[in-house]
């Protein structure tokens, strides 16, 4: 070595396959590795499962849906909807990465009209957490149950009894990632992000009925039915103050040759008062996000509202396919729209000419005070502020400044009441006599109920149906044979009573003429139905009691929405018991009970008995079960007489 040269230092020992000097070398990823990052990005927290098997459902052509949580759905996630159900011959694909049904060639993204078609969602799923599906299709007499672990069956589908449609359980989700489930340490957040969504969802696909609530729980958080107006949808999920606030707003496509979208919505008004901006947004059905048209929207707000609060805002927005990029997202929260910048100027000017022109005079709501003795001493002072001329030997007092504008927008009632008349004692006490009806009749439920037969109903267990009637129940070490029938009836009757007043509907697809129902239920009854002084008894019969209904149609739709209308048709039923639909070959006998057997003269006995008929109408009568000989299933008399009695397990 020459003079001035230095021994370079050696490289410390290592146990890396490849020298410092040199490039890493580049490895294919193990597939579960590329499968369990995949789904990280598609499964982000509880909320994105809750989303991905809730357009599952709605591409289903799902009517109801029903989701359950436990612990903000880390430990359960359970979505049941009566779409058309899995074939069975899918299931063992059902779970894999890419397998989908709405999507074939990559074309078809152009066109896509389905909520999914990554073929993605079920899949990450799995391998971040455990999936059951349980699913029936039309037609067939029994359905499947198989489990799912990263993507593949963990055994063979099971046959076993199913209801309409598919029911999709996702437990212990993010069990094999430690370090994001130690980031949902508050499960009620990540519950009220679900509660959040399914609210949405539910004021969008007004044509389909959702539920939410928490594992355990009797009542639901989210619950709509279907209806045909959308305000409606509003006020029963975000409330009536909400409701009362908001104004239409429409981009029609006048021209669809050149169309680039339509718009429909509802704002909230310069009353509406809220510390947040609430923006539901559906793109071509589709439930996302747009930073820059929320924004764009608040900033009219603010500009055009002297006291801008938050608004509130549901927007549909509807462009051709082709002008969407569905495909931008992992979660397909957001698209991409072609001319966006145009639609969001669009959106913004018909948004502040809305507020303009209905800035030019608030409105207050006001609120009745009650004249009974229970009434603050507070409002009784504010009462008597502006005497009228007839309050005799009445001092005239002066009146506070501040108290006779309204000074407190936050206040619903303000200082107003003091200038308003108060509604007639009558309709009060109309309503306090109704109610005090209905609080008697459910007061004798509850206080003739049996409390051993009651522990035994609430925590049974089904076994199965023993033959057209009867199911037999485990409670503990015994057995006992309960009917179906009588259980169901009185199951309606009380929710009749315990919903008076506050049904939902259901809306037949024609209306029924009243007199030919209850003609066909005469006929049903009539030992000799050819016989023509029959047939005349039964006109009589017929018209007496269609004109009795008719003249009683006024009471049954307000307190059971019983719609009958002018011309003797019923249209309208009442929902006793969510996601039931009674058999409508009773509707005559049903019809031909109310004119019957209802007392229409006293209270109390008039609502009981229609409850009564409401009860029996919407209860399970038999054959409950078909067998797959089609005929009722026969058990042995030996087992019959064992079954009756209590057996000892």
């Amino acid at each position: 070595m020459e003079a001035g040269e230095h021994t370079p230092p050696a490289p410390p020992e290592t146990d890396s396959p490849y020298s410092p000097s040199e490039p890493p070398k580049i490895h294919r990823l193990d597939e579960s590795v590329v499968n369990r990052i995949a789904a990280g990005e598609v499964i982000q927290r509880p909320v994105s499962a809750v989303k991905e098997l809730v357009e599952n459902s709605l591409d289903a052509h799902s009517t109801s849906i029903n989701v359950v949580v436990k612990d903000g759905g880390l430990k359960l996630i359970q979505v049941s909807d009566d779409g058309h159900g899995i074939r069975c011959e899918d299931l063992p694909i059902l779970c894999e990465r890419h397998t989908t049904s709405k999507l074939t060639n990559y074309e078809d993204l152009q066109s896509i009209k389905s909520m999914g078609f990554r073929g993605e969602a079920l899949a990450s799923m799995t391998y971040v957490g455990h999936v059951t599906v349980t699913t029936i299709t039309p037609g067939k007499l029994h359905g499947y149950r198989v489990s799912y672990r990263d993507g593949v069956m963990e055994d063979e589908p099971k046959p076993c009894a199913a209801v309409k449609g598919t029911q999709i359980m996702v437990e212990n989700l993010f069990y094999n990632m430690i370090a994001r489930r130690k980031t949902f340490q508050n499960s009620a957040d990540d519950y009220s992000k679900i509660v959040d969504l399914l609210s949405r969802f539910a004021i969008h696909h007004i044509n389909v009925s959702f539920s939410c609530r928490k594992h355990g729980a009797s009542r639901a958080d989210v619950h709509s039915v279907t209806t045909s107006s959308r305000l409606d949808s509003i006020r029963s999920v975000y409330g009536v103050s909400v409701a009362l606030n908001l104004m239409k707003i429409e981009i029609p496509d006048s021209d669809p040759s050149s169309s680039v979208f339509e718009m429909d919505g509802l704002i909230s008004n310069s009353n509406y008062v809220a510390k947040k901006t609430t923006m539901v947004l559906f793109i071509n059905d589709r439930l996302v996000e747009c930073t820059a048209l929320k924004r764009a929207i608040e900033i009219v707000y603010a500009a055009t509202l002297p006291k801008a609060s938050k608004p509130f805002i549901y927007m549909s927005i509807v462009l051709p396919p082709e002008h969407v990029d569905v495909n931008v997202h992992p979660t397909k929260r957001e698209v991409s729209l072609l001319n966006q910048e145009f639609i969001i100027n669009m959106i913004q000017s018909a948004v502040e000419s809305k507020l303009r022109n209905s800035n030019e005079a608030r409105t207050f709501q006001e609120q009745t005070l009650d004249s009974s003795p229970s009434t603050p001493l507070s409002a009784k002072k504010d009462s008597n502020v502006n005497p009228s001329p007839s309050s005799h030997g009445s001092k005239s007092q002066k009146v506070p400044v501040n108290k006779m504008v309204r000074t407190d927008a936050s206040d619903p009632a303000g200082r107003l009441h003091a200038y308003l008349q108060a509604r007639p004692v009558d309709n009060l006490e109309g309503n306090s006599s109704l109610a005090a009806v209905r609080s008697s009749l459910v007061s004798d439920i509850d206080g003739n109920c049996h409390s051993g037969l009651l522990d035994i109903v609430r925590n049974c267990t089904y076994i199965g149906m023993a033959d057209d009637v009867f199911a037999l129940l485990q409670y503990n070490t015994h057995l006992y044979l309960a009917n179906v029938v009588n259980l169901s009836k009185e199951l309606m009757y009380q929710q009749a009573l315990r919903r008076f007043a506050h049904f939902n509907v259901i809306q037949l697809s024609d209306p029924a003429p009243l007199r030919v129902l209850i003609m066909l239920a005469l006929k049903e009854e009539d030992l000799d139905p050819e016989s023509n002084e029959n047939e005349d008894l039964r006109e009589k019969i017929a018209e007496m009691n269609t004109e009795l209904l008719k003249d009683k149609a006024e009471l049954l739709e307000e307190y059971f929405c019983i719609y009958i209308d002018s011309h003797g048709d019923l249209s309208r039923l009442p929902v006793i018991l969510d996601q039931y639909t009674p058999d409508m070959d009773r509707i005559p006998e049903f019809v031909l009970s109310l004119g019957n057997d209802v007392d229409w003269e006293d209270e109390k006995n008039c609502f009981q008995t229609i409850a009564a008929a409401v009860g029996n109408f919407y209860a399970m009568h038999p054959p409950l079960l078909p067998s797959p000989s089609g005929k009722a299933t026969d058990i042995d008399v030996e087992m019959e007489d064992e079954l009756e009695r209590e057996i000892d397990v």
